[in-house]
C-alpha cells in the first residue's frame, strides 16, 4: 500500500495515433492506439465533449429550483438542476447565466463558482462547472428548439429524500445536493 498520495510507478500512456471514428454535431468519438506503461500497446476509445455547466438555483434558504426533463438514453423523465453545454470560446459563468434563464425563466443577482468535476473519467473528456445562483428573479424562459422542461420548487430535505428513494438519479444533481449538504457554499479555485 502506498501512502504518499502519489503513484509509485509510471502509469502514463503514450498516444501513438488517434483516429476520429465519429463526428457528430455535439460529440466526437476517438479511438487511440497507445503505448502502455509496460511497453505493450492497446487501444482507448473515448468521447470528446465540449464541457458543460450546472446551476444550483436557490429560491431561498431552503428551496431549490429544479426541473423535469425527458432524457433519451434512459427513456425516462429525470429530475435535475439546470445544465447545458459550453459553446466554443464561451466563459462558463456566461453559459451558466444563459442556461438558467433559457431553461427556467429566472436570472440571479449573485453567482458563486463551487467546483468543476469530470463525471466519467473512463470514457469522456467532459468537465462540468458548477455554479450557485442566489437572489433569483423571474424573466422569461426560452428553451432551445426541441427542449421541453418543467420546473419545480423543492426543499433540500425533500430533494435528499428523492435521492435516497431513487427519484433523483442524475449524477451531477446528486453531487450538487451532496456538495451543499456537506460543504455548504464553500467554493474551489476555478480550474
Amino acid at each position: 500500500m502506498h501512502s504518499k498520495h502519489q503513484p509509485t510507478t509510471d502509469l502514463e500512456e503514450t498516444t501513438l495515433n488517434s483516429e476520429r471514428v465519429y463526428d457528430g454535431s455535439f460529440l466526437q468519438i476517438y479511438k487511440d492506439h497507445v503505448k502502455l506503461p509496460d511497453g505493450s500497446e492497446g487501444t482507448r476509445e473515448y468521447i470528446q465533449h465540449p464541457g458543460a455547466v450546472m446551476v444550483i438555483p436557490m429560491l431561498n434558504e431552503e428551496y431549490y429550483l429544479m426541473e423535469f426533463q425527458y432524457r433519451t438514453p434512459f427513456h425516462s423523465i429525470m429530475v435535475e438542476f439546470p445544465a447545458g453545454k459550453v459553446e466554443v470560446g464561451e466563459d462558463t459563468l456566461f453559459t451558466a447565466q444563459r442556461e438558467l434563464e433559457e431553461e427556467t425563466g429566472y436570472r440571479a443577482k449573485n453567482w458563486m463558482f463551487l467546483t468543476a468535476f469530470h463525471p466519467i473519467v473512463s470514457y469522456t473528456s467532459e468537465t462540468i462547472y458548477v455554479y450557485l445562483a442566489t437572489d433569483l428573479y423571474a424573466t422569461q424562459a426560452n428553451p432551445d428548439q426541441g427542449e421541453f422542461i418543467e420546473t419545480l420548487s423543492i426543499s433540500h430535505k425533500e430533494a435528499m429524500e428523492w435521492v435516497k428513494e431513487g427519484k433523483i438519479r442524475d449524477g451531477k444533481t446528486m453531487l450538487g445536493l451532496l456538495w451543499l449538504a456537506h460543504l455548504g457554499q464553500f467554493s474551489c479555485p476555478h480550474p
